[in-house]
Parts: structure tokens; sequence; C-alpha cells
């Protein structure tokens, strides 16, 4: 613990433990409960205090950039002051009118949720990949367009007017450096956007930090679904330059995640984090400990399991690690888009290998329920819990793998 100062500051680097991105908390030697938080692309002042009923609150006094150090100091001590007298600053502020801007209400739910605290739809606390996308979402286009309005003064009419300006690219940045994608706007972006700052709104109003949820009734604009995979033509295309970009010295872990994306439907984050304790060679099977449904096992077809057991193991717990660090591989999607301008193939992403491996057992006749149960879909039935690990789901998901494998290889 030391003084907080400018030049102090400005050395934060953000924590790299827990959440990625998460906030941690430095606080003033001198003045007790002063403190500033450093998050991963701001750093706020912020004052704690406790009630008489042994209550902690902390109170968001501003930005740093936007204040000084002294200024927040001075701040910081009328607030302890008040405190002192038997004041609630934070409850005064709500009953004033003043309250909690969308700033300061985004940076008690990143930080509250990052600590395990706030309960999600699923009854767990909210899972890190979540929080990861709310913090980019709220960082790229809510703080920009909202965050400095007071939440108890927003009407409908400007959360949708910001819905709107994020659809027309209001909030759009150029990609930065050689690494990272571009912000971008659009119809689908803005919908998810103001879902994320509806639930935000929500677990404040339940954890009684705000009156009502202003965001509530809001129209979200409904987004044409993109519906790109693969024909069996352009399989046999990613195929031949698949062999092409081997040849020519393409990055090999990025070539096998790509063969692995087609032949087994997985998320792009779930083939990229996949750990070798996770493989279940006798089911045919990945024990994922987490997915955006949840924990799961899922088959896998021979193809896969194959590829998998090819990966020479290098110590790593990833079966793709990075190329330095203990992490694991993330350049697939600079990989996928080089070796499908060899083929001549467009708009492919990797989820749209996982929309081929749909199609494609579509139209071997499988049902929707196998299918489902294949790429991992939360239940939505009582007959689709009782769809578990069998053989003729082994035998869906070699019979789909072999196909897309054949096609790949140009033997169909």
């Amino acid at each position: 613990m030391a003084k907080i100062t400018k030049t102090l500051i400005e050395a934060q680097k953000p924590s790299k433990d827990g959440v990625k991105g998460s906030n941690h908390l430095l606080w003033d030697s001198e003045l007790r409960g002063f403190g500033v938080s450093i998050g991963q692309s701001r750093r706020s002042f912020v004052v704690q205090y406790r009630l008489p009923n042994g209550q902690s609150r902390r109170k968001v006094i501003g930005r740093f950039g936007l204040m000084t150090v002294e200024e927040a100091r001075r701040q910081a001590r009328i607030i302890l002051g008040d405190v002192a007298n038997g004041r609630d600053p934070v409850e005064d502020a709500r009953s004033s009118g003043q309250g909690y801007t969308v700033d300061q209400i985004c940076d008690w739910y990143l930080e509250r949720a990052s600590a395990g605290k706030i309960i999600g739809r699923s009854r767990k606390p909210i899972k890190a990949s979540t929080l990861t996308m709310d913090r980019s979402r709220v960082d790229a286009h809510i703080r920009p367009l909202l965050g400095h309005r007071i939440i108890a003064t927003l009407k409908l009419g400007d959360i949708e007017g910001a819905q709107a300006d994020i659809a027309a690219g209001a909030t759009s940045k150029p990609r930065v450096g050689s690494r990272g994608g571009a912000t971008k706007g659009g119809e689908g972006v803005a919908s998810r956007c103001m879902s994320t700052l509806h639930s935000i709104f929500e677990h404040a109003v339940r954890l009684g930090e705000i009156e009502k949820n202003p965001a509530r009734g809001i129209r979200r604009i409904a987004s044409t679904p993109k519906m790109r995979w693969l024909s069996q033509a352009e399989i046999r295309k990613l195929g031949i330059a698949l062999r092409e970009a081997e040849a020519d010295d393409e990055h090999p872990t990025g070539i096998a995640v790509i063969r692995l994306l087609l032949l087994t439907g997985f998320r792009r984050l779930e083939a990229l984090s996949l750990e070798r304790d996770w493989l279940l060679d006798e089911e045919s099977a990945i024990h994922f400990r987490t997915t955006k449904t949840g924990a799961q096992r899922r088959v896998i077809g021979q193809p896969a399991l194959q590829l998998l057991s090819a990966q020479a193991d290098s110590g790593s717990r990833y079966f793709f690690p990075a190329d330095w660090g203990d992490g694991h591989f993330i350049g697939i999607v600079r990989v996928l888009d080089r070796i499908c301008h060899r083929a001549g193939l467009e708009g492919v992403t990797p989820h749209v290998l996982r929309h081929t491996f749909a199609s494609v057992a579509g139209g071997l006749g499988y049902s929707e329920l196998t299918i489902a149960a294949l790429l991992g879909h939360a239940s939505r039935g009582v007959t689709q819990r009782y769809i578990h690990i069998d053989e003729p789901l082994r035998a869906a998901a070699t019979a789909v793998a072999e196909y897309i494998d054949e096609l790949l290889r140009g033997c169909r």
C-alpha cells in the first residue's frame, strides 16, 4: 500500500488473475477508504466506507484523466466526512435524483460479477466467457454513447436511440495494431448491446442499487440470422486449399483446428481450449467442464478422434497450445481467412464451419434432436434430456465426420 499519485496510477497494469479484464483495487496509504479501480481500459477513483449496521458501500468518485488525484482525494474526504456525520452518500445521491450514471452501474456490475457475486439465469454465477463479452459491449458501445448519463434521467427513447446509433455504426472503430479485431456496429451488435444493458439494469434493480430499469420495454432491432454454410463443392475446395497450405508451411495448429471444427461442429473456443484430460477415448467423447450451455459430454466421430490423437504432446494441457506461453492457440481466424482466400471462399468464419457440420448431418437424414445433441445445444424439452451418449449417437457422429473427411480429401 502506498500513497496514490498520478505516476503510481499510470504505472499500474490490469490484473491477469481471474476473469480476463477484471478490475483490481489500489488503496491509498494516507486516506483510509480512498482508492482507485484499475480496469482493462479505464481507471476510476472510488471511496469505500461502512455504515453503522456493518454494511459496506463503495462509491465511484470519477474517472482518472477527467479529474486529478488531488481533486479525487478532496472529494473522498468530503464523502468520508459525511459518513462520519451519520450520512450515507450513496443513498443520498439516489434520493436526491442524482444516483448512478451508466458508467458507474456498469463498473458496479463488472466488479461484482467478476467476484462471482451476481447470479445469472442459470442460477449460477455469471460465466467468465459471458462477462468478457459483456465487458466488450460495455466498453466499445455502451459507455461511449450512454456512460455519462444519470440512470434516473434516462428515458426509453434515449436507449432506443443509442441502439439505432450502434446499428448505424456510430461506435465503430478500425482495427488497432496487428492483433485484435475491429469494433463494428450493425443491427445484431446493437440488439445484443441492448440485451446486455437491460440485463445489467435488471441485476441492479434486483439487488437494490437502482429503483427501476429504464431499458424495460425496449424493442430490440430484429437482425437477420446468418445462414451461411459450405456446400459440398465448397468443402472440396477448402480441402484442396488445406493441403496446399500445409505444403506451403501454413501454421499446422491452425490447419488442425479448422479440420476439427468441420469434423465436430465445435464452437471456436471449445476447440481452441480443448484440454487433453477432457478426452474420453473409450466413449469417443469430450467431457467439457463448461460450455455455453453448461458442463457436458459430447460425442465425436472417429476421424476427429484420430485427429486429436495425432496431435503431438508438447507438455501443454491443451491439444492446441499457443506458440509461446502456457495458453492455447488463438490465431484460428487469421489462418482460416488465409486458407479461404486461397480457396476463393468468402464469408467463412469458425461458426460457418459449425453450421456446415449441422448441414451435412441434416443432409444425411439425422433428426433435429440428434443434431442438437451432436452440437451440444441446450436441452429444450423432456425428450431431449433422455438423449445420452449411446451407440446410435456415436455412429451418427462418425458418419457425419467421415462424410466431411471424404469431401475434404476429394473422395466424394
